[in-house]
């Protein structure tokens, strides 16, 4: 109880805290990015680091390993960089440590292209209350500053939501206060797209967040009845977006399989042996045999596929990705790099990729 992880008094004054809290600030104060800054910066002092020291360093490690990550990821590649800015990219939820190469790949080839007038930052609701879509009415805080709320955007998808189905998607917001999969893509944003505004300080787009929830889960619906659909959430903001100037830019994070001891899987992938290399070829088909589908435009097809299949490899990302798909009308996707990140010791392998939507 006095942790609360037992619904009572001391659990409901820690939520109304989070949520009073939430509702004071106009943007969402940085978790794992700081986290993440922190660690480079105590790594250089050798585990020493001021406080001081990770303020101050703190942005420029985080941007120096950017740079470096997509350097190496495009250091070969045919194509380093797109022609003009995409309509959207898919990219890794993960944490950078093992999803660094595939957030180069999407948002190395950006740093060329026209900086977009909003960002659209779809992601996972991984342990939030709200079983619908959740959206959120705030800007985000990184170690590299602050991206304000897409205000624009916000305004015309509650003007055409309605105020009850308006109600529905934004009373749960709290959930993004813990949930790192948008949080994880601004720094990125910021690092591509940022502009000096004549002072000490960088000017970023706007963005607008929310989370999806599965459809691979409860028929594709959300769990309580009364949430928003993800159906009607997309309906909207491809509208919201078609009434606004100016260029919109979708970001999609997401994850693919999860397989391994972790996820309750008896066969390990990760021994050198027949039954180890069957496993992890067979993953590697599946996923790319569904990948096809998505850079086909035969993305409303993956999902029954999927379903059929018993989500056996437990894709857990369908939604941001099909969100991204229909709200651009995508014919062609392209796939940019597919990789997979795993332990040694056989528990957990992730899955990931990097496409764009031209």
């Amino acid at each position: 109880d006095g942790a609360g992880f037992l619904e009572g008094p001391t659990f409901d004054a820690m939520i109304d805290k989070l949520k009073s809290d939430f509702d004071n600030s106009d943007t969402l104060p940085p978790g794992p990015t700081a986290d993440f800054a922190d660690a480079l910066v105590n790594q250089a002092y050798e585990g020493n680091a001021t406080d001081e020291q990770k303020a101050t360093e703190g942005p420029t490690k985080l941007r120096e390993f950017f740079d470096q990550w997509m350097n190496k990821a495009l250091e070969n590649a045919p194509d380093p960089s797109f022609d003009a800015l995409p309509r959207a990219v898919i990219v890794p939820s993960i944490d950078y440590g093992r999803g660094w190469l595939n957030y180069a790949h999407a948002y190395g080839r950006m740093r060329v292209v026209d900086r977009p007038d909003r960002v659209v930052i779809l992601g996972l609701n991984q342990h939030g209350r709200g079983t619908g879509v959740v959206g959120c009415d705030k800007g985000y805080e990184t170690p590299l500053g602050t991206s304000p709320l897409a205000k624009d955007l916000d305004t015309a998808i509650r003007e055409q939501l309605g105020s009850e189905d308006a109600d529905r998607l934004y009373r749960d917001k709290y959930d993004h206060e813990r949930e790192s999969s948008i949080e994880l893509q601004v720094p990125w944003i910021q690092h591509v797209f940022g502009q000096a505004d004549g002072s000490d300080k960088a000017s970023y787009p706007p963005v607008y967040g929310a989370l999806l929830y599965n459809p691979l889960m409860n028929e594709g619906k959300p769990r309580n009845d009364d949430d928003l659909t993800m159906e009607r959430f997309i309906e909207v903001l491809k509208s919201a977006i078609s009434s606004l100037p100016g260029k919109t830019l979708i970001v999609a994070a997401t994850e693919l399989s999860h397989v391994g001891k972790a996820f309750g899987d008896q066969q390990s992938f990760a021994e050198d042996n027949d039954q180890s290399k069957a496993f992890r070829e067979k993953l590697i088909n599946h996923d790319r045999e569904h990948i096809k589908m998505i850079k086909e435009g035969r993305y409303e097809e993956v999902l029954p596929s999927l379903t059929w299949a018993g989500n056996w490899s437990r894709w857990s990302g369908l939604g941001t990705i099909l969100a991204a798909c229909q709200l651009t009308d995508a014919s062609e996707v392209e796939l940019l790099n597919y990789a997979a990140s795993a332990d040694n010791q056989g528990m957990a392998m992730v899955s990931m990729v990097a496409m764009a939507v031209k």
